[in-house]
């Protein structure tokens, strides 16, 4: 039998009213800060994430879906959403626009080869957003409070927002420099990559996950050591109004994200409820200072960041929130004879044209059965066709809640259902 593929996952009816519960909410918080939606292609240009996202990144060496077409071409299913829309942005000529920062929103699947892990799949759904166009700390504090009132807005208590500064260009050269000299003595005791990442980006050393417990990550310079007055100021001010907002958040000077597009503002929120398991990070972004120019764009800077689907859900789960189930059909129609499934079938094409939802038995199961169907269907209001209703063109309509039913004609069932 052929099975799902490993990594990825059916969503099933009885799950996927949770999904359209929360991107409906998403759809709602991103209006209100008022960002807009964008929609990049599935794939892209491998050369587009070698440039974006760094090649010394595992999301490049190791996790990414890469395929040729017919017309030999490099293609990728995207593994992140920065890239493509920093993309779009210079193609379309953004800079342009007359309100900047242009602010826009993705809700899309997304593609990385990795381990099956709980939360956490080949195949998986981000939501993200990118204000590009501006440099100031008003824009980084608004990412930051819109990041923050997505999760509170479902009800999460258990949140740690973490921040740091990896300040400008010039302040990271410094600081790998500082890096490449208290790691080179012992790097020989460290994993093949971060052997590697001495040579094209010492920060990663920080971010990998197998040697975090390594004395010297421990002991390693501190960031904010290195940054110059600017990136110092730009920080300062970040946190000011953090403060001034009553988000709450804490300093970590280790934090450097896992992408080389990353400058000043970099973040994480986590998630600190008992049982959410070993990876708790929800969410994660920054700023990216030149990463336009990079990619052969406008001298323009941006900021966003990227939650997943999966692990939103999995945080609910871990504080015991229940999304709430959508309200079942608005009527359900029992038949007791042939003629009676045919009228149905007339009377359903009716009232969903009228936008009432309906539905009716399609195995001519007894009665009670069908009552039954109406319940699992969670409907508001049943009828019961037979010959007698038929001939009088009246039915009861039942409120499945109450019990209380009321006589109707056929012509009536309708408009009483819409006032209803």
């Amino acid at each position: 039998m052929i099975q799902v593929p490993r990594g990825t996952q059916d969503i099933l009816p009885e799950e996927s009213y949770k999904w359209q519960y929360i991107e409906k909410k998403l759809h709602e918080i991103a209006k209100n800060y008022n960002y807009e939606e964008i929609r990049t292609p599935m794939f892209e240009s491998t050369d587009l994430f070698v440039r974006a996202v760094g090649g010394s990144t595992d999301i490049v060496n190791k996790e990414m879906y890469t395929f040729k077409d017919k017309g030999d071409r490099s293609l990728t299913l995207r593994p992140e959403g920065t890239a493509p829309v920093v993309r779009s942005y210079i193609e379309n000529k953004m800079q342009h626009n007359v309100e900047q920062p242009v602010k826009l929103f993705y809700l899309a699947p997304m593609f990385r080869y990795e381990r099956k892990q709980k939360g956490r799949y080949r195949q998986f759904v981000q939501f993200g957003v990118e204000a590009i166009g501006v440099e100031d700390p008003l824009i980084d504090v608004e990412v930051l409070s819109m990041l923050m009132n997505i999760y509170q807005s479902f009800g999460l208590k258990n949140l740690k927002l973490v921040i740091n500064s990896i300040g400008d260009i010039e302040s990271r050269n410094e600081y790998n420099k500082a890096l490449v000299e208290h790691f080179s003595p012992r790097i020989d005791e460290f994993c093949n990559d971060c052997q590697t990442r001495i040579n094209t980006n010492p920060m990663r050393i920080l971010d990998c996950k197998v040697d975090r417990d390594h004395e010297l990550v421990k002991t390693a310079p501190r960031m904010y050591d290195y940054l110059n007055d600017e990136s110092k100021a730009y920080f300062e001010t970040v946190k000011a109004k953090l403060d001034k907002l009553n988000i709450n958040y804490e300093v970590d000077y280790n934090l450097v994200r896992g992408l080389d597009y990353y400058t000043h503002t970099a973040f994480e929120l986590m998630s600190d409820a008992e049982g959410f398991g070993a990876i708790t990070t929800l969410c994660g972004g920054g700023r990216y200072n030149g990463l336009l120019e990079m990619m052969d764009g406008p001298d323009k800077s941006g900021i966003g960041f990227a939650l997943s689907i999966e692990r939103l859900l999995l945080a609910l789960e871990a504080e015991g929130i229940e999304i709430p189930k959508a309200k079942g059909i608005d009527l359900y129609i029992c038949t007791m004879t042939d003629k009676a499934r045919n009228a149905a079938g007339t009377l359903l094409h009716k009232l969903r044209s009228r936008n009432i939802s309906a539905d009716m038995d399609y195995e001519n199961r007894k009665l009670k059965a069908q009552m039954k169907d109406a319940d699992r269907k969670n409907a508001q209001y049943t009828i019961v066709l037979g010959e007698d209703e038929l001939d009088s063109r009246q039915a009861d309509l039942k409120n499945m809640e109450t019990g209380e039913t009321i006589k109707l004609s056929f012509d009536d069932i309708i408009n009483t259902l819409e006032e209803l």
